[in-house]
């Protein structure tokens, strides 16, 4: 089942971002100009940003499965209908119903796994459930600029649909989860005011951009978008049936996971976006040579998963997180200090480890938010989690962006990130030492 949820995230997450490399092709296929197509990208996103709060209540309403089958089902015919359209506006609604069916696939069929994983397989389940967002960001550019390259655009959505299909297939095998007993009426103000907010929030930070950038637009969208929040954090503390349970952050474990967690995540998003524009733009690599560059990032996620968990294990999560932590803040440094004459298997290595690093506080933050979240309890800690790592992820490249905007240096960029990973070691040392040590299997 957790293998089953891991190939649903990674489709999800790479069809979020593939499209990219293809947007000129796009373009010129559909008559309209380059920059217009960033539209079906941001339409997704939203999408995806905006349920994911109604996941949890959904599943308790109509239950885990079949809530699961469908958002593939319409996952897949949304993939079908990107493939054949004939306009940018056709794109966009079909980038939208794709959204629909991504927002329920991922958080409902995490929840299916961490419903019914025993606590000492919590972390083995965790492991497989990482694998696709450390993978799927690094392997996009490459793949999607393979495909606009040798191929069609339109194949990038037409692979959706076998696997959709097998992915249909062993759902039906292996999902289980019904509604459940009790269902609390469903929290439509919440749902607007949380939403409304987010899309508010995406959509100025969308228009931060490397070259000019409407800080106007920016301002007033940030300041909208702020209000909202509030008012959206206010409304969830006081109804009595709040579409995410806001209480779930009295578990420490949980709550240093959404603030401390959230943070890594943004700060290591925003790498891969970063990288590709440093070797086309500074150092005067082709767009092929550069993602294949940044696939070993990809290969340094992937060796190193197996070590995770004993590392955990061993160690301890707090320990894992810490050390780190300490080392990222440094590679960020290493990053930074990379040169057009740098030799190739140089920067290779460089990123290597630092993707490696990655997989390791990946892994050991996901482990840790569902440590000590048990039953009613979860299908909230699970909708939260997911609705702010999904923010982090956007708000990375935002952040990336404006950096470089401000600093117009790549080196100072990376060394800005690295102070900003640096903070989470605040949280961190907040932890007890056995924090975790229940799933982790640490003695």
């Amino acid at each position: 089942m957790a293998l089953l949820v891991a190939g649903a995230l990674f489709m999800e997450i790479l069809d979020a971002t593939i499209i990219a490399p293809a947007i000129p092709a796009i373009a010129q296929d559909l008559g309209v100009a380059a920059v217009d197509v960033n539209v079906a990208i941001s339409a997704y996103l939203l999408t995806v940003a905006v349920l994911i709060p109604a996941s949890g209540w959904i599943a308790d309403r109509f239950g885990i499965r079949p809530v699961f089958l469908a958002a593939i089902a319409v996952f897949t015919v949304a993939s079908v209908g990107c493939a054949l359209s004939g306009s940018l506006s056709m794109l966009v609604s079909m980038r939208v119903l794709q959204g629909v069916g991504g927002a329920m696939m991922v958080p409902v069929g995490r929840l299916a796994v961490l419903r019914y994983s025993a606590k000492t397989d919590l972390v083995r389940a965790i492991a497989l459930l990482t694998w696709p967002a450390l993978t799927a960001p690094v392997v996009a550019p490459v793949l999607g600029g393979a495909i606009a390259t040798y191929g069609s655009w339109r194949w990038i959505f037409f692979v959706n649909i076998p696997v959709g299909i097998l992915g249909l297939l062993f759902a039906h095998k292996l999902i289980r989860g019904g509604p459940a007993a009790q269902v609390k009426p469903f929290d439509w103000r919440g749902l607007l005011l949380l939403g409304t907010g987010i899309v508010t929030a995406l959509i100025a930070l969308e228009h931060i951009r490397v070259s000019g950038t409407d800080w106007m637009l920016v301002g007033i969208g940030g300041c909208a978008a702020l209000g909202l929040l509030i008012g959206a954090l206010l409304h969830l503390r006081r109804t009595p049936s709040p579409l995410v349970r806001l209480s779930v952050l009295r578990v420490r474990t949980l709550r240093i996971t959404v603030s401390g967690g959230s943070l890594y995540r943004l700060v290591i998003t925003a790498v891969p976006f970063l990288l590709p524009l440093l070797f086309q733009l500074e150092f005067g690599w082709s767009a092929f040579a550069a993602g294949l560059m940044v696939a070993a990032l990809f290969i340094g996620n992937l060796t190193i998963k197996p070590i995770t968990t004993p590392l955990m294990r061993r160690f301890g999560i707090k320990r894992v997180l810490l050390v780190n932590a300490i080392v990222s803040v440094g590679w960020f440094g290493v990053l930074a200090a990379l040169q057009p004459g740098t030799p190739v298997a140089v920067i290779a290595a460089v990123l290597y480890v630092s993707g490696a690093l990655r997989s390791i506080g990946f892994t050991a933050y996901n482990s840790l938010a569902f440590a000590d979240v048990d039953g009613d309890e979860l299908t909230h800690a699970n909708t939260l989690n997911a609705t702010v790592q999904e923010l982090a992820s956007g708000i990375g490249i935002a952040v990336a962006a404006l950096l470089l905007t401000v600093l117009t240096s790549y080196a100072w960029t990376f060394s800005a990130l690295g102070a900003l990973l640096a903070l989470t070691l605040i949280e961190t040392l907040r932890l007890p030492g056995d924090a975790g040590a229940h799933v982790s299997g640490k003695r």
